[in-house]
């Protein structure tokens, strides 16, 4: 249920305003009786950008939003999770694989849609790789073949070209190996 849909407080059952708290600076959803302030707070999404030897895995969406895109295996953080044990999860969950952290690679944020991205690299043994439900397909893409046009999220796009420009100044192109 999201608080901007709430009408009452379940506490004591009473109705909710939208208002400015004493002492706080944005407006909040409070319990007209008890003054429980409803605070709404961004969502983590996290993810791994999986690299094997000079490529690069991305999963092809089979859900909404964005069903048939591209994007890297990542997803909401769930309760009692770190940021890196959920995105180990979803790599598992999107692609079956089981990478090695070797960085945080970039933070985005979307504060419209109250969401903050931790994009990490991750570090494939093998390329074995194995699409879970949420995914259609999987593949290794070497970076100059990446479909730009179909990848599903700007944080998506973002962190792909920040591996890039990481890799100008060492190489002046990508067709090394990316450093993880």
């Amino acid at each position: 249920l999201s608080i901007k849909s709430m009408t009452f407080c379940d506490c004591s059952k009473s109705d909710i305003e939208v208002k400015i708290p004493k002492g706080d600076t944005h407006k909040r959803h409070v319990c007209k009786k008890c003054g429980h302030i409803f605070y709404e707070n961004p969502k983590i999404v996290t993810g791994i950008i999986p690299i094997h030897i000079e490529k690069i895995l991305l999963c092809k969406r089979d859900i909404e939003p964005r069903k048939n895109y591209w994007t890297v295996p990542s997803g909401f953080m769930e309760m009692d999770e770190t940021l890196q044990e959920a995105a180990l999860r979803e790599a598992y969950e999107e692609a079956g694989i089981k990478p090695k952290i070797t960085a945080l690679h970039t933070i985005y944020d979307l504060p419209h849609l109250g969401q903050v991205y931790f994009l990490f690299k991750g570090k494939c043994e093998t390329p074995n790789h194995t699409p879970g439900i949420e995914t259609i397909e999987s593949k290794w893409f070497d970076y100059k073949d990446i479909p730009w046009d179909d990848i599903a999220f700007s944080s998506v796009t973002f962190g792909l070209k920040k591996l890039y420009d990481e890799q100008v100044p060492h190489y002046g192109k990508f067709d090394k190996k990316p450093s993880i």
